[in-house]
């Protein structure tokens, strides 16, 4: 449920748009350079106004991000989307990249099935062996 307040704490807003599980996860995040806003680093404190840009690095991805609300109680997921919308660009990045870790792991021979047990006693000797 958007708020009308006119600017919100950056890791209240990243745990209130549900980007970290906790505000002590978006706190670290942010102290760790994985956020920034307006294309420069920042403190957890610093304030989100609407219309602000922000970029969120998880794992490989990297998500650019515009904030259309500000929310001070973290609500479910539907209602967490109405706070930012992700750019064209982020997302066409984004596709970019799934497609390629999927196609890097097509490469790899998957086996058919797990091992029974007596594939698996094979397997423990072989590695027992080393």
């Amino acid at each position: 449920m958007p708020d009308e307040r006119h600017e919100l704490r950056l890791d209240i807003w990243l745990w209130a748009a549900r980007f970290y599980k906790t505000r002590g996860l978006a706190r670290a995040a942010i102290e760790a350079g994985r956020v920034e806003l307006g294309g420069a680093r920042c403190k957890p404190s610093r304030a989100v106004h609407v219309g602000d840009r922000l970029q969120v690095s998880r794992g490989h991805e990297r998500l650019e991000l515009d904030v259309l609300a500000l929310a001070l109680r973290r609500g479910p997921a539907s209602e967490a989307q109405l706070l930012y919308r992700e750019t064209e660009a982020s997302r066409e990045a984004g596709e970019a990249l799934r497609e390629q870790r999927r196609l890097s792991g097509a490469a790899l021979d998957h086996p058919a099935h797990r091992p029974d047990k007596q594939a698996r006693r094979q397997l423990r000797k072989i590695k027992d062996l080393r």
